[in-house]
């Protein structure tokens, strides 16, 4: 029998499969974007070999709460994420998405995160999908619509309940975008631009995902003190729709709160047995997003991560820039916003407890256009698996992987992809799980990880030790999959 050939082979490798079972030795195979055989001892040939040596092989990392909207164009090598293993991002998260929204205007914050030019935005997803295929990038996407992009885009003041002809223009917003191949509607209601709108509004949004199929993820309400209140109006809108919801980036935020995990993981996990609900997290016990006030009291330390008033200030504590300004905090926070910051706030128990959940997948929740980011931007997925799985023995390896893979995968739609199977996709992440871990810090939080070996998107090398290859293979995921059936 004649040796089949292949693209490429990997040898010798440690085969997580992304289900949660145990690791297999043996061989992967891919042929095109997709993989053709895995075994050991694989009879076959590859353009290029890979002897794996023992390290693991994984599918790629499916980064589950992004804000990559637009650095997907502007830097489509995608280095902050595929040096991590990251193949696939999910965006448009937190309500604030990259489209539809025609504006003339800077926008309000978070959406600024994003964009704060609003030429950058895009009127429809078709639109931004065309930009997308038109200049891949090395990751594959997957999109949201955001319920504050759609306020943005037909409201002319924010707070107050939108108008039930503004509500009618929102759906028909959304119905568009879902038909052109977004996967799901998010909230960002702890934010100005719609911590105004009633869980009404919301509701008769996500009647429209029902009616055209996706989910509903959610940044609550309230993080702190309201947290059970604001999970309840979350399964509450679920319900209501009959879709499924995710609570984003879960924490109990604020020292009082500290410790109400195992509160809250009780409440998610009676509600989860009437109704689908995901969750996510990422393993620090700081946020980021913009500078507000609410938010001094809650923290124990605030880095700001930019500033458009005054140059100079991001990797700064608060606390110093105030002094030199001689100003107080909340005095501070106005004479340098709009601007963003970093935000000590969760206690390390918690964040482990919600890691530790079954339910739970890794997203990152990274600001790419920061100019001081956090580190979990470029450090998420390394440091659960270093740090979590292996110093600290949160989880074994195989569930550490199955939180970042198959997990994710199978709670956005995603087909073909998230796990290691013939005919899957080959996204795929080649590590040293003796050696992986995170490398950037709060002090220098640009730093790649160490331990990742190799990644590859739909089959083509993105990334290995010595760097970011030229491949953009990244793909558009519409709908959650490649095809969207109406």
């Amino acid at each position: 029998m004649t040796s089949k050939q292949m693209d490429l082979v990997i040898r010798n490798a440690r085969i997580f499969d992304g289900t949660g079972a145990a690791a297999i030795d043996g061989d992967l195979a891919v042929a095109g974007d997709r993989i053709a055989a895995i075994g050991p001892s694989l009879d076959c040939q590859g353009h290029e070999e890979i002897d794996a040596d023992g390290k693991a092989l994984a599918p790629g990392f499916i980064d589950a709460h992004t804000h990559d909207d637009r650095i997907v164009l502007a830097d489509p090598s995608m280095t902050c994420k595929v040096s991590q293993g990251v193949t696939t991002v999910v965006t448009g998260n937190c309500g604030v998405s990259i489209a539809p929204v025609e504006i003339d205007f800077r926008p309000p914050g978070p959406l600024d995160l994003i964009c704060p030019d609003p030429s950058d935005f895009f009127a429809s997803f078709t639109d931004y999908f065309a930009a997308l295929e038109a200049s891949p990038p090395s990751v594959n996407v997957i999109a949201q619509a955001g319920h504050a992009s759609l306020r943005v885009a037909v409201m002319d003041t924010f707070d107050r309940p939108a108008r039930d002809t503004e509500i009618e223009k929102m759906r028909a917003l959304l119905r568009q975008a879902l038909r052109d191949g977004a996967a799901g509607f998010s909230t960002g209601l702890y934010y100005p631009p719609a911590n105004a709108a009633p869980t009404e509004e919301i509701e008769a949004l996500a009647m429209v995902v029902n009616e055209e199929g996706g989910f509903h993820s959610t940044h609550m309400r309230d993080e702190a003190d309201g947290v059970v209140d604001s999970l309840n109006e979350t399964f509450r809108i679920g319900r209501t729709a009959d879709i499924p919801v995710i609570v984003s980036h879960h924490k109990c935020v604020g020292l009082a709160n500290h410790g109400r995990s195992a509160e809250t993981l009780k409440v998610i996990d009676a509600a989860r047995a009437n109704q689908p609900i995901g969750l996510d997290v990422y393993p620090y016990v700081a946020s980021s997003t913009i500078l507000r006030k609410e938010r001094l009291e809650l923290s124990s330390q605030i880095i700001v991560t930019w500033s458009d008033a005054v140059e100079g200030l991001e990797g700064r504590d608060i606390e110093d820039i105030a002094r030199e300004m001689g100003l107080s905090i909340e005095e501070t926070v106005d004479a340098i916003s709009p601007a963003g910051a970093i935000y000590f706030m969760m206690d390390e128990k918690d964040v482990r407890a919600i890691m530790s959940y079954p339910p739970t997948m890794i997203g990152s929740d990274g600001l790419p256009h920061d100019r001081h980011p956090h580190p979990r931007l470029w450090g998420t997925f390394p440091r659960v698996l270093g740090h979590y799985c292996r110093e600290e023995k949160l989880f074994p390896l195989e569930t550490a992987i199955h939180k970042m893979t198959g997990l994710t995968a199978r709670t956005f739609g995603l087909k073909d992809r998230g796990i290691l199977g013939e005919g899957a996709f080959a996204d795929l992440v080649l590590f040293d799980p003796d050696e992986v871990i995170d490398i950037a810090s709060f002090d220098a939080p640009q730093r790649p990880a160490a331990g990742i070996l190799r990644v590859a998107v739909n089959g083509q090398t993105v990334w290995t030790e010595q760097g970011a290859h030229d491949a953009r293979p990244g793909r558009v995921l519409r709908g959650g999959s490649e095809v969207r059936s109406h």
